[in-house]
């Protein structure tokens, strides 16, 4: 999600330099279009996605590593890789968040939109489980089916209240609060 979206501020800062001061309206409506989709995936996808991982994943290895990262795959994944998944995340969206306007969708489009993601995600590993006999998340291995769909519904909301603390941040930046 990060790479992507990053990809897409790169190529919108790029078009934008490029059409400048030209008179085109088919690429200034091209541009408009890429810079809509830069703030939809930044508002629903890069900042909640991404401080959710951040927050979850070391509050979790805090916990207990195993839970989320066995010691284990040290052997495969560098601590530097680790970082780039695991942390970095939050500085780079945070810098993204501060230096961009973006503009958010209406919150009911916004919310069901990372409501949406969260849901096709969590299937996707549950998917994972059912075809391999192995959770991508060794937690989920501790959890009992009850505990599993709590523990999923608390997911889903989570990730949703950083969609709108993200909302209030960048009307916070701003200063487009109504």
């Amino acid at each position: 999600i990060q790479a992507v979206f990053f990809g897409i501020c790169v190529l919108t800062d790029l078009s934008s330099l490029l059409t400048r001061g030209n008179d085109s309206q088919e690429q200034e409506r091209q541009l408009k279009k890429l810079i809509s989709l830069r703030d939809w995936m930044m508002a629903v996808l890069a900042f909640p996605v991404g401080v959710f991982v951040v927050t979850m994943f070391w509050s979790i290895y805090i916990y207990d590593r195993e839970l989320v990262y066995p010691k284990l795959l040290d052997n495969f994944i560098p601590a530097w890789l680790n970082h780039g998944m695991h942390t970095t995340v939050l500085p780079f969206v945070l810098i993204e968040m501060r230096t961009t306007h973006h503009q958010y969708p209406s919150r009911s489009c916004g919310l069901a939109a990372v409501c949406t993601f969260a849901v096709g995600y969590i299937l996707w590993v549950c998917w994972i489980h059912h075809v391999t006999g192995v959770w991508v998340y060794p937690l989920l291995e501790h959890l009992s089916p009850g505990v599993k769909i709590i523990f999923f519904a608390a997911v889903t909301i989570i990730i949703n209240v950083f969609y709108l603390v993200g909302e209030v941040l960048n009307n916070y930046i701003w200063d487009t609060q109504k």
